[in-house]
């Protein structure tokens, strides 16, 4: 009897310091042993990963592994679960949850709590995410070791179950049979603890922080409202914000390029239609022992690619024939025109009277497209999911099979709105006044929004008045589905866009500020809203900051892949190429930076990139010219020349000539 296949878990240690120096970390090998020694063979630990306390590096360590196709039964964190300001780990993954386990919590501090009051210092997470059950333990090796030794016999049930076993099944017997095959009793402790045991506020690495890290200031279901934009992304909705995917029926013309599938299309016509000739030539009978009738026969009848009836070909007759044509009713095969010999003309000397076949061993079907050779009917010719380019494939092949419509995502409409007593139309003739910017921002937005292949509405200008405000964004989310701001989300007094959508519109802020650079203030927010049928749905506000470059940047790093989910476009966002720096770049210690640059192919195929100069966020020519958006992570030393880095390609590659 073979053995059940080994339950797979990832421990993933949350700590700075460990990250640049592993062996600070003693936490994720005393995980490792627990699993090993009290997992009574049912475990294998695949993955160990240290990152930083950094929500955004929290979080694709954990996405990394619950969102690929074989995903791990359990991931178990260790660190940044109290209640220092660097502590992120609780914020960065209980977003991603699909599905919380507050039992599991319970119980990991129920018997932290027998030995310790300060068990209440740690701030535990646990939930599902697809299939996986993420559980976060805290820092310190003895806090971690203990708080999983308290729930480990109960994991591989919660993985079944995370796994889509039937519960039916899983639970028949009862309770008792459950405990059992768990190895646990009613009011078992699954271990002891050392009476000097302390966790939960702190990682155990010994190691500080300088970092200034966002922070919590209510808890994650009151939702309160606030007037203080330095909140930041603190209001988290449990299920995705993102509207549900609308579907819509779409004609099959030019208006469709840009369009996803919503469903599998089948053809209803086979293609070809009828038995077709593959060459010009003669159709003919082939004889059933697969010998021609060579010899000189009558042209009995022509079958041109044009529409008509084509008269019965008869035994010792042969039929000239075009390409695409299709074969008269009796032929078997075309031979080629090559292969035959002209006899005899028509008396007026304009037709074909006899010709000579030359060939031998003619088969049946020979040079002859079958009915459905190419597409049969009830064939799935293009599935759900897919894109219909402006290439043309797509469409070619929809209309070869007759399909006058087919069933798309629906895409969104987007608004475009810029705020701010600063700003004036960019077109206004005259001079400005002291004080006045022209709006470059929502022309550009509304351009490269429609070159993305969206609606786009232009919303003009809001003031800064929280009435007015308010009246522009009420009118604007009748009318859009994705509402695009500019400017008003810094920390001015009037920067009014964070608590006109909390206060005025109820909405919910997912987050107010990125660690990035530009677009720090970028802000995320959705309002509810009663749609035309009186049903209750989320619009989409993206507030981008009010400098032109930090405006398009943020643009293709979060609208544009929003837009994507939103369309059903798959892969989102930009593609993401290695290319091959021509010169030193600098970092910045404390932020990630999308640097503006060009990207061109070089004469050794390899992709270069190269700066457009200075990066000040305000300075809208770093934008000109640039194709690509180069990662730089941070760091206290430049890149050099040579160095490979991701860059997000924002046009066409150009290759260099000289």
């Amino acid at each position: 009897m073979s053995k059940p296949a080994l339950l797979k878990a990832a421990i993933l240690v949350v700590s700075t310091t460990a990250s640049k120096d592993p062996s600070a970390d003693s936490s994720g090998g005393v995980l490792s042993q627990v699993f090993e020694e009290e997992g009574v063979g049912k475990w294998e630990v695949s993955e160990v990963k240290i990152v930083g306390d950094e929500v955004l590096d929290i979080q694709r360590a954990i996405t990394a592994w619950t969102d690929r196709e074989n995903s791990l039964n359990v991931i178990i964190t260790t660190g940044g679960t109290g209640f220092a300001v660097h502590d992120t780990t609780p914020e960065a993954v209980t977003p991603l949850l699909h599905k919380q386990a507050p039992g599991l919590v319970h119980g990991m501090l129920t018997a932290s709590l027998a030995v310790t009051p300060f068990a209440l210092m740690s701030r535990p997470v646990a939930g599902v995410r697809n299939k996986t059950l993420i559980i976060t333990l805290p820092g310190s090796p003895k806090g971690a070791k203990e708080n999983l030794q308290s729930i480990l016999k109960l994991l591989p049930h919660a993985c079944q179950q995370a796994a889509g076993a039937d519960s039916r099944t899983l639970h028949a017997g009862g309770v008792k049979k459950l405990e059992k095959e768990a190895g646990v009793s009613p009011g078992h402790q699954p271990h002891s603890h050392a009476p000097d045991h302390s966790h939960g506020h702190s990682h155990g690495h010994g190691h500080s922080h300088g970092h200034a890290m966002p922070v919590r200031h209510t808890a994650p279901n009151d939702n309160p409202r606030s007037n203080d934009p330095a909140l930041g992304p603190t209001r988290r909705n449990r299920s995705s914000p993102y509207p549900m995917l609308a579907v819509t029926s779409a004609k099959v013309d030019g208006t469709l390029v840009g369009s996803v599938l919503s469903a599998d299309v089948t053809a209803t016509e086979a293609v070809p239609a009828y038995r077709a000739s593959i060459v010009d030539g003669y159709a003919v009978i082939a004889s059933e022992d697969g010998s021609s009738s060579q010899g000189t026969f009558p042209v009995a009848s022509i079958s041109h690619a044009t529409p008509g009836d084509i008269p019965e070909l008869k035994t010792g007759q042969i039929a000239r024939i075009t390409t695409g044509a299709p074969l008269p009713p009796g032929a078997t095969s075309v031979v080629m025109v090559e292969d035959t010999v002209l006899k005899t003309m028509t008396d007026d000397g304009k037709e074909e009277k006899e010709v000579e076949i030359l060939a031998e061993g003619v088969k049946d079907g020979e040079n002859v497209r079958e009915v459905g050779s190419d597409i049969k009917i009830g064939e799935v010719i293009l599935r759900k999911g897919e894109e219909i380019s402006a290439i043309g494939g797509e469409l070619g092949l929809l209309a070869s099979v007759g399909k006058a419509e087919v069933t798309v995502y629906k895409k969104p409409i987007i608004g475009v709105l810029s705020t701010g007593d600063e700003i004036v139309e960019h077109s206004r003739l005259g001079d400005l006044r002291l004080g006045e910017v022209r709006d470059c921002n929502r022309p550009t937005i509304l351009s490269a929004v429609r070159g993305w292949g969206f609606e786009a509405i232009d919303l003009g200008i809001a003031k800064d008045k929280p009435g007015a405000l308010e009246e522009h964004l009420r009118d604007a989310l009748r009318k859009v589905d994705v509402i695009i701001t500019s400017g008003g989300v810094s920390m001015g007094e009037l920067d009014l866009l964070k608590p006109t959508i909390e206060r005025s519109l109820g909405g919910t802020i997912h987050f107010g500020r990125v660690s990035m650079k530009p677009g720090k203030p970028t802000t995320f927010a959705t309002v509810p809203v009663k749609n035309n049928a009186g049903e209750r749905v989320s619009k989409v506000i993206f507030s981008l900051p009010g400098n032109p470059v930090s405006a398009v940047v943020t643009l293709h790093l979060f609208v544009l892949p929003s837009l994507h989910h939103l369309s059903g476009v798959s892969p989102p966002g930009l593609p993401k190429v290695l290319a091959t720096l021509d010169h030193e770049f600098r970092l910045d210690p404390q932020r990630a930076e999308y640097h503006r640059a060009i990207v061109v192919m070089g004469k050794d195929g390899l992709l270069h990139a190269s700066s457009t100069g200075g990066q000040r966020s305000s300075r809208v020519g770093s934008l000109k010219s640039a194709n690509a958006l180069l990662c730089l992570p941070t760091g206290n030393e430049p890149l050099k020349k040579g160095d490979k880095i991701e860059a997000l390609l924002m046009g066409k590659v150009r290759v260099d000539v000289v």
